[in-house]
């Protein structure tokens, strides 16, 4: 795989697509840097995040914890770690779709200077996020929101990569 790829893993809840993302990312010549969207709001959480420092071990150099502000974390990462995994935009999303109770056309603006700034980044980009769209229609106004906001963005995300991948029941499909 040649370096300054951006590349785009896919998946439902628990379907691998991390630790597809963790393999690929180990495969290329580091150092390596793992941005986390994630934010510890509870113990359940502190937990998931706790098991991936885990899964990761000493493959990875650094661990950049950024919420918000993921295309300025990706620049600054990039002039220093060839390979970087982003997991996961979903919960970037959240993130931003929650603080102040954003307008749904703010997070897809900021999606939006995301993908402007990928071919800037010089790095491999592996971005992790999840499908959505598969399951029940949700029963309340704000769940719907996310689901239709994560499915725009994965649209998005997925048009501006390199190479897409879906991944079920641990296997990957390479979609593009």
């Amino acid at each position: 795989m040649e370096q300054g790829k951006k590349i785009l893993v896919t998946g439902g809840a628990r379907s691998g697509k991390s630790a597809f993302a963790q393999q690929m990312a180990e495969r290329l010549p580091g150092p390596r840097a793992y941005l986390a969207t994630a934010q510890i709001l509870d113990d359940e959480m502190g937990e998931r995040v706790a098991r991936h420092q885990a899964q990761r071990g000493q493959a990875w150099q650094v661990t950049i914890e950024e919420p918000y502000a993921l295309n300025t974390s990706l620049r600054q990462a990039t002039s220093h770690y060839p390979v970087i995994m982003v997991d996961c935009i979903t919960l970037w999303l959240t993130n931003i779709l929650l603080s102040n109770q954003e307008n749904p056309d703010t997070v897809l603006q900021k999606v939006d200077q995301l993908i402007t700034s990928l071919p800037g980044c010089i790095s491999t980009i592996i971005m992790v996020t999840n499908e959505v769209g598969l399951g029940i229609v949700p029963e309340n106004p704000l769940a719907r929101q996310f689901r239709d906001l994560a499915g725009f963005a994965n649209q998005k995300l997925a048009a501006a990569c390199d190479t897409v991948y879906l991944v079920s029941c641990g296997l990957p499909l390479k979609l593009k």
